[in-house]
């Protein structure tokens, strides 16, 4: 689950302590109920694991820790399940030894479990630090190799390139291919940040007020070198890159690319493929080339973390919609993501109830860790009013 670089850097630190690898069980959770979930599912080939219908369902993101003992998980998920959850999605780092591991202690108390992965941005890997050229360039020719932008674990991959690609798609692999998985959940599955959410800009002491060349990504010689033999231009003669359409297309389509990749591969191992995004399609455009609502993925997690925006409660119900009116006509399901840090029990509850209102199918919180006992308390009370 991602979403703005404040979110990042708290999520960081899980992923430096836990970030060694993801995982489990798939149910008809995701859909009205047992019998059109069982069409649908059947018909893109995905296996079936029968459970009660479920009309909303509840989420919580959480990063596995090798160095943990086997009674850690066991306490950490039957939390979730005796208080309302039915799905974790785990990052494991893509190891998927550690998602073998870990997942059967989620499984057996009744939980699904979603292989959580950094995809694009791919921090620690040890794989792609061998190969300097596969990172993503900025128009300033800075290389997110050795010169990350805003943060040091912003290490970009491109998404044009064949090696790059490859190699994401191969983790993708990894983790689809372990038994008990129900999905395989892309993260950071975009460019780096053009625009920060308004809300953090001040931490970072920023103006972003156009396009910057050290935000602007990918310049590398293969994006170049094909959109230049796609369009006949080169974006390095642009006077204004950042308002040509077939341009920005170019960089949205090749995200998509890996994305219906992915989603293949997903389904060819009998699972599904899901998603964390920014709140809604039009937004994520804008802000990080990330046009979600035209990909291949049986659901989306937009992370619509109001407080990263400055906006009002009220605002998690507009982008709810949004997202949901633009993914009409497709099969694609929203659950609304949430942060956990910007309520309290009696916003939380609020919140939550805005998004089921506004067309949500579940919402999702970050992270299981940081829940508090009022926080709990929520979950379980509208987990069973909406499954009764």
């Amino acid at each position: 689950m991602e979403n703005t670089s404040g979110n990042k850097k708290q999520k960081f630190k899980f992923y430096q302590l836990g970030l060694v690898g993801l995982l489990a069980l798939l149910a008809v959770g995701f859909f009205d109920n047992p019998m059109k979930a069982k069409t649908k599912l059947e018909a893109k080939n995905v296996t079936i694991i029968e459970n009660e219908a479920i009309t909303f369902k509840f989420w919580t993101w959480f990063t596995a820790d090798e160095t943990k003992d086997d009674a850690y998980y066991r306490q950490e998920f039957k939390k979730y399940k005796e208080n309302g959850f039915h799905a974790v999605l785990i990052n494991t780092g893509t190891d998927a030894d550690l998602l073998k591991k870990v997942a059967p202690f989620a499984t057996e108390v009744g939980l699904e479990v979603h292989a959580w992965m950094f995809t694009v941005n791919r921090p620690g890997d040890k794989i792609a630090e061998k190969h300097p050229e596969w990172y993503a360039v900025s128009r300033d020719g800075k290389s997110c190799y050795d010169q990350p932008p805003y943060v040091g674990y912003y290490k970009w991959l491109c998404p044009t390139r064949e090696e790059s690609r490859d190699h994401i798609l191969s983790l993708v692999s990894g983790l689809a291919a372990v038994d008990g998985v129900a999905s395989v959940h892309l993260d950071y599955i975009r460019y780096s940040d053009i625009f920060l959410p308004i809300g953090l800009l001040p931490k970072y002491n920023l103006e972003q007020n156009t396009e910057l060349p050290r935000f602007d990504f990918c310049y590398c010689d293969v994006c170049l070198a094909a959109f230049e033999e796609e369009h006949h231009k080169n974006p390095k003669d642009f006077e204004h890159p950042e308002i040509d359409i077939e341009w920005k297309n170019f960089r949205l389509n090749k995200v998509k690319s890996i994305v219906d990749e992915a989603y293949e591969i997903a389904h060819e191992n009998g699972k599904l493929l899901t998603s964390a995004v920014f709140p809604y399609p039009e937004m994520a455009d804008h802000m990080v080339r990330q046009r979600w609502d035209k990909w291949n993925v049986d659901v989306v997690l937009p992370m619509i973390y109001h407080g990263f925006y400055n906006e009002e409660l009220d605002w998690i119900g507009y982008a709810t919609k949004q997202g949901v009116a633009d993914l009409k006509g497709r099969q694609t399901e929203l659950h609304t993501g949430l942060y956990l840090p910007d309520f309290d029990d009696k916003t939380l509850e609020k919140a939550i109830l805005i998004a089921k209102k506004n067309g949500a199918k579940g919402v999702s919180v970050f992270d299981g860790p940081a829940l508090k006992d009022n926080q709990l308390q929520v979950i379980k009370k509208l987990s069973k009013k909406f499954n009764p």
